[in-house]
């Protein structure tokens, strides 16, 4: 059984700051195209809440037996950004090892909406991320670049501008290593009228029926100012989640009216950050609703990689000094590092010796951890900065050394995008996997898809006739339309 969804995706109120009396004191707003940390009443800006966050939202936190299952399942040792935390929530990633384990395939899906000509180092976590997982799961990956989204958002942005943004950062993407006989990428403004997109747009459209307006403000906190393009986007993006709307990538044709109900049923896990959530939360409320009914989309959220002033603050195309970026130079780093990155050491160089530094709150610690792979190697650094062992200055430096060999690995990769590798990227075509080569359970029969999300057995696991799938179907039906008036009542009330 999959986890029951919430009953809307309005922003998050931190408790911590929703029960103080008010004076500076703000909540932090978490929303796919804003996010802000809660400060104090003093204007201290506070740490995002990951744990409130997954309760308000109602995902589940990556735990110690799911990393253990998710080793044994796929033979593979977990990120170290599942080990330290980086990707800490999930909705129904154990459903997705269990298909795994039948040797069933599923989608990998992500995506990116351009805002600038070049990624900064928390864009490439997510994409990174993915690349591991489809190396490991050896599945169709479809990204997603979403310049229609940042032009309807974006009040400065033209059209021909966020389109250039867009195979700018594909290329970016590109260099991240991604195997392209089982990658599609693809450009909205691009493949939406590229005669490969009929399955795409039906699904959309049919998706676009199924939520109302009251639904959409309900999540995304829209209001009667809202350009309607913005109202209409959502679907775009739930869909791209549904293997039927890319029938060439499994080599059925693109050109019929009619769409495949068994890649409608098959599995889908989309690695993102915890802001694009609510997107993905619309698409689990609603697939079973779809004429070919899909599975809920399972997802693996990540944090959001702390900005160099620290605590609280999110990397910002907006602002070159809060990110590095792939397109740095060494001297901008190393000057980015030294001058904006926020130190947990102490004043001066007598009390740090004597009291040691704070490696949970400081950024050249935390982004070690986040690309030093050795987990000795960083336990010693926390350890000896705690002990004044180990010095800002000297933290820093790795840091550095650390930065500069990423971005200059990246940056060489990068040089080899021509214009030829991006267009065979995103070519619509039949992609090529292997999958899993050694399956250890039976796969399932049709008998034994799910209704709903829920199983179609009852309890003593034999089918469900019609007339009870009627019924499950009724009772979906009117937790829908609750959530729907909860969400418009949220809505009003904001």
């Amino acid at each position: 059984m999959t986890e029951p969804e919430p009953p809307s995706v309005a922003a998050l109120s931190l408790a911590e700051t929703a029960t103080q009396p008010v004076a500076k004191a703000t909540e932090q707003e978490i929303n796919p195209w804003d996010v802000h940390a809660a400060t104090d009443e003093q204007g201290n800006v506070l740490e995002f809440d990951y744990k409130a966050i997954s309760e308000k939202w109602n995902t589940k936190l990556i735990d110690g037996a799911l990393l253990e299952r998710f080793e044994r399942v796929t033979g593979h040792k977990p990120h170290r950004w599942l080990r330290r935390g980086l990707f800490f929530s999930h909705r129904d990633l154990e459903l997705i090892l269990d298909a795994y384990e039948r040797g069933e395939t599923f989608l990998l899906y992500t995506g990116r909406g351009p805002s600038s000509d070049s990624m900064h180092i928390g864009h490439t976590i997510p994409f990174e991320f993915t690349k591991y997982l489809q190396d490991v799961f050896d599945v169709p990956l479809v990204i997603m670049l979403t310049d229609d989204e940042k032009f309807l958002f974006k009040e400065k942005l033209k059209q021909e501008e966020v389109y250039q943004f867009a195979r700018d950062n594909a290329k970016d993407i590109i260099s991240i290593g991604f195997d392209v006989k089982k990658t599609f990428i693809f450009i909205d403004s691009e493949f939406f009228t590229s005669g490969y997109n009929r399955h795409f747009s039906l699904n959309s459209t049919e998706f676009e029926k199924l939520i109302t307006n009251n639904q959409v403000r309900g999540a995304f906190g829209f209001d009667g100012s809202t350009n309607i393009g913005a109202n209409a986007f959502a679907a775009k993006q739930c869909v791209a989640a549904f293997a039927s709307s890319y029938p060439f990538i499994f080599g059925e044709d693109h050109k019929t009216y009619r769409r495949s109900k068994q890649l409608a049923a098959m599995p889908c896990l989309i690695p993102c950050a915890i802001d694009q959530d609510p997107y993905f939360r619309i698409v689990r409320e609603n697939c079973s609703r779809m004429d070919n009914p899909s599975p809920k989309p399972a997802l693996i959220h990540s944090k959001f990689l702390t900005s160099l002033q620290g605590a609280g603050g999110k990397m910002s195309a907006s602002n070159p000094n809060s990110a590095i970026y792939m397109s740095d130079t060494e001297k901008q780093i190393k000057n980015k590092i030294n001058k904006h990155a926020f130190s947990g050491g102490q004043e001066t160089l007598e009390l740090h010796r004597e009291k040691g530094g704070n490696p949970d709150i400081d950024v050249p610690y935390q982004y070690l951890t986040y690309f030093e792979d050795d987990d000795e190697k960083i336990a010693k650094f926390a350890e000896d900065y705690k002990k004044g062992i180990m010095l800002t200055g000297e933290m820093k430096k790795e840091c550095i050394n650390m930065m500069t060999a990423y971005v200059k690995k990246f940056q060489e990769a990068r040089a080899k995008i021509t214009d030829e590798v991006l267009e065979e990227y995103l070519r619509p075509r039949k992609l090529e996997w292997r999958g899993n080569p050694n399956p250890t359970k039976p796969k399932t029969s049709a008998t034994e898809k799910e209704v709903d999300g829920a199983p179609a057995v009852d309890e003593d696991g034999k089918p469900l006739t019609k007339n009870q799938q009627k019924k499950l179907a009724k009772l979906a039906e009117v937790e829908r339309k609750k959530r729907e008036k909860e969400a418009a009542a949220a809505a009003k009330a904001s």
